[in-house]
């Protein structure tokens, strides 16, 4: 305040001096006490404005200072928002993988503790394997050191048992001879007396096999199915091969005016022939087939002889035989029988008509029930022995 004062009481001393330049009397010789004053009024001037300037520019400042405290604020009120919100995110997943690593935690112990079920499964299952290998170990050591030969004896029950299956199922007469023939064999190298009555009877059984009556079924089967490719070869009927109307051999006309009479008598023939029409039939009436239905009656030819055929090694006899009667008749009735290639099928045919597919086998063999005698007294009642003592045990 005192500062300001003193500026105005400059001014009230100057302010003379500045009017002085307006008087006329003054001497020249004041000149540079002129030009003092007025640069030093030019500095107050100066200093006068600075003061006046100096508040407003401490306003401004403060402002922007103010203004500046406040963005500062707004910023880092907006930067902590910010960090906040990541802080809170990153803890949420934080959680959440805390919450994944206990789900994978408790299904990695599920898994262990089904592991460990299944290896204890599995010991107890490998255990009780172990058990019944040694069972059965000490059951082989048993049978084998007891008596080595009742596996000779085994064998010869279980080929006698297949040669039963290959005669009554397959009617194989030559490979059920043959596994008769190995269980006599069998048989034969255990060298024990007691077993004179078995070998009897499979001797007697193989003789019985021997007497059969052997059938060539493959041989059958493929005459068969050559018979299934010769059918395209057959040639039709002809039905049409009527024989002429009986009127006179000479029709024609005469050119000669003389012969009208003549002329005049054979175009009356010919007129009246085509009223009335007389063919000859002295053998039976031959079935007539639709154009292209050859085709079907060679496909129905065709499927029974493939039934026949089939029918051969199920050993069905009369299906046999009605498929081979019904491809006759119908070879006899459609296809022309004079023909070389229909009598050589039809030839066939009845070849094979004629042969049977059944065979009489024995329905029992003899020695069978022996050997299973010998079995229940010899091999089972062994297997028995280790199984008791176990149990004993």
């Amino acid at each position: 305040m005192t500062e300001q004062k003193n500026p105005s009481a400059q001014d009230d001393m100057i302010t003379p001096a500045a009017e002085s330049p307006q008087q006329p009397d003054v001497d020249r010789r004041e000149k540079p006490q002129d030009i003092q004053l007025d640069q030093q009024n030019e500095q107050l001037n100066a200093l006068r404005k600075k003061q006046r300037t100096a508040p407003v520019l401490g306003a401004i400042a403060i402002v922007l200072v103010i203004a500046l405290g406040a963005g500062l604020y707004y910023h880092g009120h907006t930067q902590g928002l910010k960090q906040t919100a990541a802080v809170d995110e990153l803890q949420d997943q934080l959680i959440a993988l805390q919450k994944t690593q206990q789900q994978d935690k408790q299904q990695i112990a599920d898994l262990l503790s089904q592991q460990d079920k299944s290896q204890q499964t599995s010991e107890r299952q490998e255990a009780s394997f172990s058990r019944q290998l040694n069972e059965l170990q000490d059951k082989v050591a048993s049978i084998s050191g007891s008596d080595a030969k009742t596996w000779l004896l085994a064998q010869a029950d279980f080929l006698v048992k297949l040669a039963g299956r290959k005669l009554w199922s397959d009617q194989d007469v030559t490979t059920a001879a043959a596994l008769l023939k190995s269980a006599d064999a069998s048989l034969a190298d255990m060298n024990d007396p007691s077993l004179i009555e078995v070998r009897r009877a499979l001797n007697e059984d193989v003789s019985s096999l021997s007497a059969v009556t052997q059938v060539d079924f493959d041989g059958i089967i493929l005459k068969t199915n050559q018979l299934t490719n010769q059918v395209d070869n057959l040639r039709l009927a002809d039905n049409d091969s009527d024989e002429a109307p009986m009127d006179d051999d000479g029709t024609s006309l005469s050119s000669s005016l003389s012969e009208w009479r003549q002329n005049l008598t054979k175009s009356w023939h010919n007129f009246m022939s085509d009223f009335i029409t007389i063919r000859r039939r002295d053998s039976s009436a031959e079935p007539l087939l639709a154009p292209n239905q050859d085709v079907y009656l060679r496909e129905n030819i065709r499927s029974k002889l493939l039934i026949a055929a089939q029918a051969v090694p199920r050993h069905q006899d009369e299906i046999y035989k009605q498929s081979l009667e019904s491809v006759s008749t119908w070879v006899r009735a459609y296809f022309d029988t004079s023909d070389p290639a229909t009598k050589a099928f039809l030839e066939d045919v009845d070849n094979l008509s004629q042969q049977s597919i059944s065979m009489d086998v024995p329905e029992q063999l003899k020695s069978q029930p022996m050997l299973e005698k010998l079995m229940q007294t010899r091999v089972r009642n062994l297997l028995q022995q280790p199984a008791a003592s176990t149990q004993g045990g």
